[in-house]
């Protein structure tokens, strides 16, 4: 199979999809890659890594949707990539659909089948391959609230871990998964006075267990939500719906119930942001203010860590793309069920529900686009 890596044009993103060890993997297994020339500059892969591991280097992007079999990527494509899909090919890659209607309905027009990484599933109803990428932000999201509390950016001018004589920031986490549990564990170890909100039982006896008391845990009903919220100095919102839009957590209504200059730091922002006010912002102009409450909610937060983000995300992905070149999208995804459940387009059919009901759009199942 003929795989291509692509230079990702998101602003500020500086990931990329194929490590050179993925590289050197596929050829090894008699595949052929293409890299788009320093593709990998940002995550600190030069082309001579690239070209050491077996890959030829192409001048564009171009050149590798029009070739490639198999385009491997980390964040959703751009409306000037999704023009160049052709039917046929495959993506893989961050796509994140729900809250995103442009990005659908060009996916769909072009034929090509899309296999999203936050879809994909494993043995313990985990999200093997969002994962690694929810580590990374939710041990981003505190530093990154800190930086929005500073007087300097419009916050409240709070230290995380207060000083003796002084009480530290209070953290409110909204959802206790992976973003949340690696938040918790950062405030907490920046010194501040941390709650993880979750409506799992089971998931908070885990999380008091696991970490002893290093930060509390309660029960996440509206009220409880609503009046932690009021004394909180910065929440960070970090529910996940597998592949649907994110629940609308804190309205705009609320926000006159903050405390001025709070941070609101939005990890769902992929997938729709959990608070009403979010917008999705970049790195180059990551924060904004609505009556009076900071909102830091850029969409691709691992990649301000683009050479950490990228050797997490190919542990990850390697085994997945080795499967797709091996035996092919069909064959790999009728061998694995778990692969099968990322996929969200095919030949212009919509195979994931939580999509479609998001976007009021008809949905098929995966297996009968599989089968057609």
């Amino acid at each position: 199979m003929l795989i291509g890596c692509t230079k990702e044009i998101k602003p500020q993103e500086f990931r990329i999809g194929l490590t050179p060890a993925a590289v050197s993997e596929a050829t090894r297994s008699g595949h052929s890659v293409i890299v788009e020339n320093n593709a990998g500059q940002g995550a600190g892969f030069s082309n001579d890594d690239y070209i050491a591991a077996g890959a030829g280097i192409v001048d564009t992007a171009e050149e590798i949707f029009a070739t490639a079999e198999m385009v491997v990527k980390v964040k959703e494509p751009q409306a000037v990539e999704r023009k160049q899909l052709r039917e046929g090919q495959l993506l893989f890659t961050y796509l994140h659909l729900a809250p995103d209607m442009a990005q659908t309905r060009d996916l769909l027009d072009s034929g090509c089948t899309a296999i999203a990484y936050e879809t994909v599933t494993d043995n313990n109803g985990g999200l093997p391959l969002l994962a690694p990428m929810s580590e990374v932000a939710g041990r981003l999201a505190p530093q990154m609230g800190a930086w929005t509390l500073q007087k300097a950016n419009g916050g409240r001018g709070v230290l995380m871990g207060g000083v003796p004589g002084v009480s530290p920031a209070k953290v409110l986490v909204i959802g206790g998964g992976v973003v949340g549990t690696h938040a918790a564990r950062v405030a907490a170890g920046m010194g501040a006075d941390v709650t993880v909100l979750d409506r799992s039982l089971t998931r908070m006896r885990y999380l008091d267990d696991a970490f002893a008391g290093v930060f509390k845990t309660q029960y996440a009903s509206a009220a409880a939500t609503a009046e932690l919220a009021t004394q909180a100095d910065m929440i960070i919102g970090a529910v996940l719906v597998p592949g649907a839009a994110a629940p609308k957590l804190i309205s705009r209504a609320q926000l006159a119930d903050l405390k001025q200059g709070a941070a609101l730091v939005d990890v769902a922002i992929d997938q729709g942001g959990c608070f009403e006010t979010s917008r999705a912002t970049t790195h180059q102009d990551p924060i904004y203010e609505v009556d009076g409450i900071m909102h830091y909610c850029v969409a691709n937060m691992p990649g301000a860590v683009a050479r950490t983000s990228t050797l997490a995300l190919g542990n990850a992905t390697m085994p997945f793309i080795m499967a797709l070149a091996n035996k092919g999208w069909r064959q790999a995804c009728a061998d694995d069920h778990h692969l099968l459940n990322g996929l969200n387009v095919h030949k212009g059919h919509l195979t994931y529900e939580a999509v479609g009901t998001a976007l009021g759009l008809e949905t098929t199942t995966a297996a009968q686009a599989m089968a057609a």
